[in-house]
């Protein structure tokens, strides 16, 4: 398995694929990240250079969000292991 793991490295990065795939990793680790409360009441939409979009319940979490955008972004990188989100829009 650690061949596999292996030879598919090398080839998203060969590809220049790789990059896109850590963004979109973001989604998949969203709820781990800001915690179940806030996963039940937002949706990760997708990831273009850099940006999250994350859909709201309403716009009362979409203000408490904001101010906790920096702290969000912080935790997402340092679970990607590199700055690889950039800014999140939330909608």
């Amino acid at each position: 398995m650690q061949k596999f793991k292996t030879a598919m490295e090398a080839f998203l990065k060969k590809a220049g694929l790789e990059k896109g795939v850590k963004q979109n990793n973001a989604i998949l680790i969203w709820e781990k990240v800001v915690g179940s409360n806030i996963a039940k009441n937002t949706s990760p939409e997708k990831v273009e250079h850099g940006i999250l979009t994350i859909k709201t319940e309403n716009a009362s979490w979409r203000q408490e969000l904001l101010f906790k955008k920096d702290e969000i972004i912080k935790k997402l990188n340092h679970e990607l292991g590199q700055k690889t989100i950039k800014e999140i829009k939330f909608i």
